[in-house]
């Protein structure tokens, strides 16, 4: 009886392992939970998937005789502990969370992405091997948009095209340029996903090219990996994507005010010309920009000297601190090349810091500039000795900010190495790792510093080092304006929520033309950074223009500084949530494919609905008013109905603007620099209207200088709710402090718009107060004192 107990035993066991290791028909070849993620096995290779989030799902291949490689340039994100759920059938294995579900079906082999019910995407022929490039491909519907692929000019859908990932300027562009300093491994779709392919190596993204509704990756080598991320909304996609790959640290409060820049100062003598010229004409300003003069007279042989040159700038030190003490900040150029007839080319070669030949030799090669090498930011001892100089600038001579320039790199031949792989490998995220490299080294040496860093080429999550972008060498024309809307845009879905342009345009033109130039100036009020700069046979600055244009110029200059509370506050958001300054329309009625592909409209922050000027002698223009909300002309108080087109006459003090009905929008008066900037006096804008029963606004504030304020309690967030009968409109003012903010004592002046007829009376708490109405423009204001401390309910009878 016990043998036959024992062999009964032995002959359960042989059946159970025999089930474990059963042998599949086709390339599935069984799978392995180990714990935080699974592996799939295929004849060719294995996945590995492992859940980010219930929102968040990565996904390796590695080939047979490959190891996963972990490194990952773009993702800060820590994977999720928990057990991971698997279910599995004949024909379908299925991992679950609580959002995203992957199946992988057997045969035939794919893999798909659902979350809660609604399919995302799928792959087709998965992993492909070329001679030449590695693939993987998806399965795309026939109808869904795509956006994003970094920085281009091709349309708000990428869709039908086959875009290479090669960071490269573009000068001179207008109206069409496929290749740009951006190139970024991501796209997004209108059913509310994202995939980013998380390698760094060049390649291509080719988004349905062959019309077979197919998107595929191509790249030269390294890792198969990509992450599928879904969202409820098209503001929750993106605070997902920023949660994988890091949020934009705010900004020092100066770097939303004006800026003094050109190519370029000559002398130190003409930059204190130009900062004087700008408080002869109070036109406000706070920061001036020095390029490749400071350290050098000519634009060729000079590149790396990188120091001061004394004929022209004898005492820099005293120059920054007296601007400093006008509330001025200095920004400096600096490049990523040692030109061989530079001040610094033998210490540079001597202490091994550039990249390579094959034989172990500092590469050189001829570009614009001279015959260079390139710093390798990659060898410990060439980010050393690039993080010194930066160091010493700041430290010493108090350079307030840094502008990165040629960092795609400009020209970087593919058989130069460096420390960590080829050219090639390392190309498109050299600008995000030089901007890497000085946000860490504030972070180590200048902890109390927020940095600014103005960089022309990044990567994925380059938004987290807090980089600055910009449109490139945009050119000097209407076509160069036009796109700009475009490319801000979309890098704003794609993290980057600073893209910028060189306002007024930078390359070519023969003389200014007046129109261009205001009307560009007017689209700087409302996009995340307000810099004029070009070549300087035509000054880019206000105050060298005739009086007319330079008035124009003021006047949208004053009212940047007045939008400062509100502009802030979006960036905090962005800050927080990732949700971009800048945002398409779609934002607002992602349920309609009237939005889609357009671009000439755009919101700014929650609030504000703006459409720029982009051709020359406009007199009207056509606003589609997105549905759900009534909008008001900014500047002429007009009301317009939401949910349709609206032809609206142009001005040429201002592009139109209207605000959404129900916003509340902070502002202050007009100050000279961001060093005058407070806010114990507020005016506040209330946009009544009676289809809105109830909203809501802020106004963040903080110091404007130290880091991470919010997270260290140096912080209030000011609350505005509204309520509206047909009888009264009642606003509270409450607030939030962080454990170490002390609060303040505040002069409110209430603006509220849409008042048809005076009101009965106004109380604040339980006293009436005067207050004045404005029968012809239907305002009325009210001015009030508040401690933040204490709540305040002003209550309007109609």
């Amino acid at each position: 009886m016990y043998i036959k107990l024992l062999y009964s035993l032995l002959l359960t066991a042989v059946i159970t392992t025999a089930s474990c290791q059963k042998k599949y028909e086709g390339p599935y070849q069984g799978y392995k939970n180990k714990g935080t993620h699974i592996e799939v096995f295929k004849t060719d290779g294995k996945y590995r998937i492992t859940p980010y989030s219930d929102k968040i799902i990565e996904t390796s291949f590695i080939p047979k005789g490959e190891v996963f490689d972990p490194e990952s340039h773009a993702v800060t994100l820590i994977p999720i502990k928990n057990e991971i759920k698997v279910l599995e059938n004949d024909s379908v294995l299925t991992m679950q969370t609580n959002g995203i579900e992957v199946r992988i079906h057997k045969n035939p082999f794919q893999i798909s992405y659902i979350y809660k019910g609604r399919n995302l995407i799928s792959e087709k022929d998965g992993y492909v091997k070329t001679d030449s490039t590695e693939i993987l491909d998806f399965n795309l519907d026939k109808d869904e948009v795509i956006y994003g692929a970094g920085a281009r000019v091709v349309g708000m859908n990428r869709r039908g095209k086959r875009l290479q990932l090669y960071n490269k300027a573009h000068y001179g562009y207008e109206t069409h340029a496929e290749l740009m300093n951006y190139t970024m491994p991501l796209v997004l779709s209108s059913k509310l996903y994202a995939v980013h392919f998380d390698n760094a190596p060049i390649g291509f993204l080719d988004i349905d090219s062959k019309r077979d509704n197919t998107l595929a990756y191509e790249t030269i080598s390294g890792r198969k990996t990509y992450q599928i991320i879904a969202g409820e909304n098209w503001k929750d996609l993106i605070h997902q994507y920023t949660n994988l790959t890091g949020k934009q640290p705010l900004p020092p409060r100066w770097a939303f005010g004006n800026f003094a820049s050109r190519f370029g100062y000559h002398s130190q003598k003409e930059t204190k010309q130009v900062v004087a010229k700008f408080k002869k004409d109070s036109i406000p300003l706070d920061a001036v920009i020095l390029d490749i003069y400071w350290f050098g007279k000519d634009i060729k042989g000079e590149m790396g000297n990188l120091e001061f040159l004394k004929d022209s700038f004898p005492d820099p030190k005293k120059m920054i601190s007296d601007f400093k003490n006008q509330g001025i900040k200095t920004i400096l150029i600096t490049e990523p090349f040692v030109l061989t007839t530079s001040k610094k080319w033998e210490e540079a070669a001597e202490k091994g810091i550039l990249g390579k030949d094959s034989l172990g030799n500092p590469y050189t090669y001829d570009f614009y500039f001279g015959n260079t090498g390139i710093i390798d930011i990659y060898n410990p001892k060439g980010k050393d000795w690039f993080w010194d100089i930066y160091q010493n600038y700041i430290k010493e001579y108090g350079v307030a900010g840094w502008w990165g320039d040629l960092g795609e790199p400009e020209v970087h031949p593919s058989d130069l190495l460096h420390a960590t792989g080829s050219a090639d490998e390392v190309h498109n995220i050299y600008g995000h790792d030089w901007a890497g490299l000085i946000h860490k080294g504030y972070q180590k040496h200048f902890a109390d510093q927020r940095p600014f860093i103005l960089m022309r080429a990044g990567y994925s999550g380059s938004q987290r080092y807090g980089i600055i972008p910009w449109s490139g060498d945009v050119s000097r024309s209407w076509g160069g304006l036009q796109s700009q809307t475009e490319i801000a845009l979309q890098m704003g879905m794609q993290g980057l929520g600073y893209m910028h342009s060189d306002l007024g345009g930078f390359a070519g033109g023969e003389t200014l033309d007046a129109e261009l130039y205001t009307r560009w100036l007017q689209y700087g009020v409302f996009q995340p950074i307000f810099r004029p700069h070009a070549q300087e046979h035509i000054a880019p600055e206000p105050v060298f223009q005739d009086a007319k244009t330079k008035a124009l110029a003021k006047k949208s200059i004053q009212l940047r500084y007045s939008m400062l509370p509100y502009n802030y506050t979006i960036a905090f958001d962005n800050n927080q949530t990732g949700i971009p300054l800048m945002r398409p329309l779609f934002f607002e009625n992602s349920n309609t494919k009237e939005f889609d592909e357009m671009s000439f409209v755009y919101m700014w922050g929650d609030n504000f609905l703006v459409s720029p000027i982009v051709n020359p002698k406009v007199a009207s223009v056509d606003i589609p008013f997105p549905k759900g909300a009534n909008w008001y002309d900014f500047f002429t108080e007009k009301k317009f109905k939401g949910g349709a087109y609206t032809t609206i006459t142009t001005a040429e003090d201002h592009i139109p603007v209207f605000v959404k009905a129900g916003s509340f929008i902070p502002m202050v008066a007009p100050i000279q620099n961001t060093e005058q900037y407070s806010t114990k006096e507020v005016i506040l804008h209330y946009y009544q209207d009676q289809d809105v029963k109830s909203s809501f606004g802020k106004l963040y504030e903080d110091d404007g200088k130290t880091p991470n304020a919010y997270e260290k309690g140096k912080y209030e967030i000011l609350n505005f709710k509204s309520n509206t009968t047909n009888e009264k409109l009642s606003i509270s003012l409450t607030a939030t402090q962080g454990m170490d903010y002390v609060v303040t004592d505040r002069k409110i002046n209430l603006i509220i718009h849409n008042i048809d007829v005076a009101p009965k009376s106004v109380t604040v708490g339980k006293e009436l107060v005067s207050f004045n109405w404005k029968e012809t423009d239907k305002l009325l204001e009210i001015s009030l004192d508040w401690n933040s401390a204490e709540i305040k309910n002003i209550d309007v009878l109609l």
